[in-house]
């Protein structure tokens, strides 16, 4: 990214939804093309997501197993959630990982930001590191269904590597934690 990406930018003439629904509010939206021309875009309106990496005392990652309907099938993750309305991202991956894993961590570190899908949604997703877990207890939400599984980092590498995980915000994720971790 430079400093003057105007050449590039598009500009919304009018903007309309199409779907607004609980999670997902979708929008379509006419735009001005750079040259001038005009040109749709039809996108999903997300309100922003954390992702943790949490790591035991002996090096291993905590990942959730679980259903996920629109590709359906089961997916190893790294803990993830939605920010809910007024949030901070630091408290919401607090209640993320303590709802889906039941681990609280001492120590918390922010590994950066990821646009999870650019070419049709605006979803924001906060990357953290969490040590010095304690387990506390689990406390899904009641349409949530996960099993716990952890990784070492070299099995979690080898995973991503192997396509037995495909999730893209995991496979970020990772590759921002890793060499950290390996490190450590």
């Amino acid at each position: 990214m430079t400093d003057n990406d105007d050449s590039l930018r598009e500009t919304t003439i009018a903007s309309e939804t199409v779907f607004d629904g609980v999670l997902l509010h979708v929008r379509r939206d006419r735009v001005r093309l750079p040259d001038g021309r005009e040109a749709v875009r039809e996108w999903i309106d997300h309100p922003g997501a954390v992702l943790i990496v949490a790591q035991l005392e002996d090096g291993r990652i905590v990942f959730v197993r679980q259903f996920r309907y629109p590709v359906g099938r089961v997916l190893l993750e790294l803990p993830a959630g939605r920010i809910d309305p007024g949030e901070e991202p630091a408290a919401c991956a607090r209640r993320e990982l303590r709802e889906e894993t039941g681990y609280e961590a001492r120590q918390w570190q922010r590994l950066g930001t990821i646009d999870a899908c650019v070419g049709y949604a605006n979803e924001r997703i906060e990357i953290f590191m969490a040590r010095g877990l304690t387990a506390v207890g689990a406390r899904p939400d009641d349409d949530e269904f996960v099993e716990i599984e952890s990784l070492s980092t070299e099995e979690a590498d080898e995973y991503a590597r192997a396509g037995r995980i495909t999730d893209s915000k995991t496979i970020a994720a990772l590759f921002l934690a890793l060499p950290q971790m390996i490190s450590t």
